[in-house]
């Protein structure tokens, strides 16, 4: 009889790819798996997966009664159906994953995608980040099983609560690299044959973006931001004040087929952090896999995680300070010098075939075998 794994995230599920790789990995690999999620404002209709999807529909959007409301429903619904080991990703789902686990006396993980009390929406809001380190505090102790998404993390989290964690990356999965998108494509999105930079993810405070546009009156190229989040009014705004309506353009969400032609057609990626939090200061992010395994290459700034793969293969320009002068000169060195450009060009497609999701599945394998 299959096992079954149940996952829960707070966003939508139609854009999350880590999820959807590491569920469909296990359904793969013979396990039932339901990922569970919650219906947007601008959601779409879910794509056919390996495995089981669910949204909830909620009253509340954002805040506090949108966490309470959450949790209490995916308790309830935790409590009431029956699953063989309970996946909660980050601090946000823990806490109904740990309660349905001891009630039935089966095993809870925590995949922790970030250090989530210690997040810039967080660490300057003292009772939200108290509740939220008074959670982690009681409960990673009691958590037998967890993994997170880098070294950084794992120690910080072992150092802070004794609890070993696994170490699986969000790496990209290796998929054959053509050499242009098709005519086709080109045809339906014109604007991806001219040369521009691009941002993919979260638009959200600290990752960056505000910075990189207020870098733009120095780069004879374009920016182009595929995303959504807390931040994107600010960014238009911003957008507006420096008369850059006709450089920075705003595609919104942008669904993973359409995604990967504007990361395959850019002429580079950006993954920048600010220094607010230790989330930030330790993190490693989705796209800085994204944009080297299409063969970009990205700034990206410089901290560990980041620093430590690019002196294992240069696949970037790294930056210690995120001031719209430093990432202009940056990004002016990528446009201008074609000897370096064509060399991060040639290291990208070197890294893509040592750091990717085949192999980082085989950790995550293991690791559910070791749980049950």
């Amino acid at each position: 009889m299959k096992k079954h794994i149940v996952f829960t995230v707070i966003n939508d599920l139609s854009f999350d790819q880590r999820m959807q790789r590491i569920c469909t990995s296990l359904a793969n690999a013979g396990y039932e798996v339901t990922l569970i999620g919650r219906t947007m404002s601008n959601s779409v209709p879910l794509k056919k997966q390996a495995f089981k999807q669910i949204r909830f529909n909620l009253w509340f959007s954002k805040g506090k009664l949108f966490y309470l409301e959450y949790n209490t429903r995916l308790l309830c619904y935790l409590l009431f159906k029956n699953f063989d080991i309970y996946s909660a990703t980050d601090l946000d789902t823990l806490l109904p994953h740990f309660i349905a686990a001891k009630a039935k006396k089966k095993p809870h993980v925590y995949d922790a995608h970030e250090y989530f009390a210690e997040l810039p929406e967080i660490v300057d809001r003292p009772i939200t980040k108290f509740i939220w380190k008074s959670l982690e505090r009681f409960i990673v102790p009691r958590t037998k099983y967890a993994y997170t998404i880098n070294q950084s993390y794992a120690d910080l989290f072992r150092a802070a609560y004794k609890t070993p964690f696994g170490i699986i990356r969000n790496a990209t999965v290796l998929r054959p690299l053509p050499s242009t998108s098709s005519p086709a494509i080109m045809q339906q999105m014109p604007e991806l044959q001219e040369q521009y930079i691009l941002y993919q993810g979260a638009v959200n405070v600290g990752r960056g973006i505000e910075e990189m546009i207020q870098a733009m009156p120095m780069i004879d190229c374009k920016l182009y931001i595929c995303g959504d989040g807390d931040v994107m009014e600010d960014c238009k705004n911003l957008v507006k004040q420096l008369n850059l309506e006709s450089k920075v353009v705003f595609f919104g969400r942008i669904n993973p087929e359409q995604l990967i032609h504007f990361t395959r057609n850019a002429t580079m990626g950006f993954t920048f952090f600010t220094r607010k939090g230790i989330s930030y200061r330790l993190s490693l992010a989705n796209r800085f896999f994204d944009y080297f395994h299409n063969g970009i290459p990205q700034l990206a700034v410089d901290f560990r995680e980041y620093r430590l793969i690019n002196e294992q293969q240069e696949i970037a320009l790294l930056l210690d300070e995120l001031s719209s002068e430093k990432i202009a000169v940056a990004a002016n060195r990528l446009l201008g010098e074609e000897d370096l450009y064509q060399r991060l060009k040639a290291n990208c497609l070197v890294a893509r075939e040592v750091i990717n999701w085949q192999e980082e599945e085989k950790k995550l394998l293991a690791f559910y075998e070791g749980v049950l």
